[in-house]
């Protein structure tokens, strides 16, 4: 009875077991003796005793008496407990018999002397398994030694073996060199044998070429005898050449000088005779009807072509009859509609080579809406529908080069700038509109107007000016009007700065090309403007209107020229009134409707012509 209230515990012997489950008992020691005093004080009442069964612990014994289960494998009843997991493992003492107790029987559970006894019993089994396990070991390793040296001691014949492969090797390529040594000899000799033999002919040859020579030899030092003496009649005569040449020299010096002297006599003279025609000078050109032909009251006289006469039929005062009223004007050149574009430049090239002699030269075309402007300035895109830009531009680079044959070289910067409402505008901006600056007139000591934030760009034929025309044409304003389709909204500057230097004569020139088209005057009764187009129209009239005070002002010879009034007159201060000589074509109508506004320009253009801005100088350095 007294064994009956014992608790059921699990016997905590050590058991013999593999390294590997002592490495796992090991561990699960440490854990435990790791764990707070206060946590083990806690699991001491509850009788947790776990025996190790392979890498498991069995649960505590319950209080129900344990059911005997016979083993799957062996035979031997296994202790089933409350655990299903442990229940599936087969305990160590299943497989080793215990001591005094037969194999069949089962010590009841209050034997713990002889469960204890038969512990000992496996125990004492296992240590002995353990002590053969090391002696097998220790044999092991003695063997694991030997072999060891045995290895070492091959692997020192084996690097022998490779040493002395690696010398046969080598013995092998030295034999294969020798061998193929003793070829290329044996060839070497072949073609020195024949070489030799070659050479014996070549000799015998030679021999006979000497005695050949030698016999050549003796006619040569007779006509060297002969050279010696023409030598001597040689030398006298290029003495004489060589004075001849030098004489030659300073002929072709002298010639340069004269050349040059001739040029810049040539200048003078041209220039003479632009200031005898006039430093600004007046060319009108009537615009042919759409249909061909002109219009009735224009007249061009057959004998005279300085002479326009306009002429209008008016009613008499009794009003029987009729009465025509003749208008005369005179000009430099007056062209007709059937005039073409090139005999218009012919009138102009003479004043455009002024440019590459170091003059400014302005021309400008001025005339209602619609009377041809754009087309005599610009033209078409067809070579031989080109206007006064495109040809003035190829005359200038075909007279520069030629003259980089006298020693000059040019250099030529491009500008396109329009006056759109009285504000300056760059035609050649690529940027942004909202980001686009803004200009301002800038005048130097001879009047020369010089835009801000301009864009200036660099041209070497008169190709890059042509696409610099066109992308100028795109941003230009334009806009269609009951007058005209496409008309000009603004006035265009084209700026050519010309720099020349002739570095061996020390000189330099410097000038400007001013070519403008206008913008056309209107009348609000024919155009029917509104909005932006009368606003337009408002400011094209308004800096029309004071271009013509300025020219009356000039012709008049007044003190103060009022140059600042309007954006238009002030870029073209140095055309008008400074060191510039100046063109202006009046661009007129054939329509009969229009006889009001020919009229206009006609007199306009005889004011211009009256005027006198003095003479021009050559900007030469």
């Amino acid at each position: 009875m007294e064994n009956a209230d014992l608790p059921k515990a699990v016997s905590r012997l050590p058991l013999p077991m593999s390294s590997t489950k002592r490495q796992i008992l090991a561990n699960a020691s440490e854990n435990h003796e790791s764990q707070p005093a206060q946590k083990r004080q806690r699991k001491e009442p509850e009788a947790v005793a776990a025996t190790i069964v392979g890498t498991k612990r069995l649960p505590a014994a319950s209080a129900r008496p344990p059911v005997s289960k016979p083993a799957r494998s062996t035979g031997h009843p296994v202790a089933a407990g409350p655990s299903r997991g442990v229940a599936a493992k087969r305990p160590v003492s299943a497989t080793v018999p215990k001591a005094g107790v037969s194999a069949g029987t089962k010590r009841p559970g209050w034997d713990l002397k002889g469960k204890v006894a038969d512990m000992q019993g496996k125990l004492a089994a296992y240590q002995n398994k353990v002590t053969s396990s090391d002696q097998s070991n220790e044999l092991l390793k003695a063997a694991v030694t030997e072999k060891d040296v045995i290895i070492r001691a091959q692997q020192s014949q084996l690097s022998e073996c490779e040493a002395e492969l690696k010398v046969l090797y080598g013995v092998k390529a030295e034999l294969q060199n020798m061998t193929s040594n003793n070829r290329e000899m044996e060839r070497r000799l072949l073609h020195l044998e024949q070489e030799h033999k070659a050479t014996e002919t070549l000799a015998e040859d030679l021999e006979r070429e000497l005695q050949s020579l030698k016999v050549k030899l003796s006619v040569a030092e007779s006509s060297l005898a002969c050279t010696q003496t023409n030598l001597c009649c040689t030398q006298t005569t290029l003495g004489e050449t060589g004075e001849k040449l030098t004489s030659c020299q300073e002929t072709v010096a002298r010639q340069r000088d004269e050349i040059h002297f001739g040029e810049m006599e040539r200048r003078c003279l041209h220039n003479v005779i632009q200031e005898l025609k006039g430093n600004i000078r007046v060319f009108c050109r009537v615009r042919p009807l759409l249909a061909g032909g002109m219009g009735g009251h224009i007249q061009l006289p057959a004998h005279d072509d300085k002479t326009l006469i306009l002429a209008k039929s008016e009613e008499s005062h009794t009003g029987r009859t009729d009465t025509q009223k003749n208008y005369s004007f005179s000009f430099d050149k007056v062209f007709g509609p059937h005039s073409s574009q090139q005999e218009v430049f012919e009138e102009l090239s003479l004043l455009i080579q002024s440019a590459l002699d170091g003059y400014n030269v302005c021309c400008f075309a001025y005339g209602q809406t619609g009377s041809g402007k754009t087309h005599t300035m610009e033209g078409e895109d067809s070579e031989d529908g080109w206007g006064v830009i495109p040809r003035a531009v190829q005359q200038v680079f075909q007279a520069a080069r030629k003259l980089e044959e006298k020693g000059w070289q040019f250099s030529f910067t491009a500008s396109f700038v329009e006056i759109y409402n009285e504000t300056l505008r760059d035609l050649l901006y690529t940027g942004k509109a909202s980001n686009r600056p803004e200009h301002e007139i800038r005048k130097s000591a001879d009047n020369t107007g010089t835009v801000t934030n301009l864009t200036y760009k660099k041209v070497t034929s008169e190709d890059q000016v042509i696409d610099l025309m066109a992308l100028a044409n795109q941003n230009r304003a334009t806009a269609q009007t009951s007058v005209n389709d496409r008309s000009s909204r603004s006035h265009s500057v084209f700026q050519l700065d010309i720099g020349g230097e002739n570095t061996g004569r020390d000189l330099k020139c410097n000038s400007t090309l001013c070519l403008v088209d206008l913008a056309g005057s209107e009348r609000v009764q024919k155009s029917q403007a509104q909005g932006d187009r009368f606003k337009e129209m408002t400011a094209i009239n308004g800096s029309l209107t004071k271009l013509g005070i300025v020219i009356t002002a000039l012709a008049n010879k007044e003190n103060f020229i009022p140059y600042r009034n309007s954006k238009l007159t002030y870029l073209l201060q140095g055309c008008l009134g400074g060191n510039s000589k100046t063109l202006m074509f009046a661009n007129i109508s054939p329509e009969t409707d229009n006889f009001g506004e020919t009229l206009n320009s006609l007199r306009f253009a005889s004011k211009v012509n009256c005027c006198v801005i003095g003479t021009a100088s050559a900007n030469r350095k």
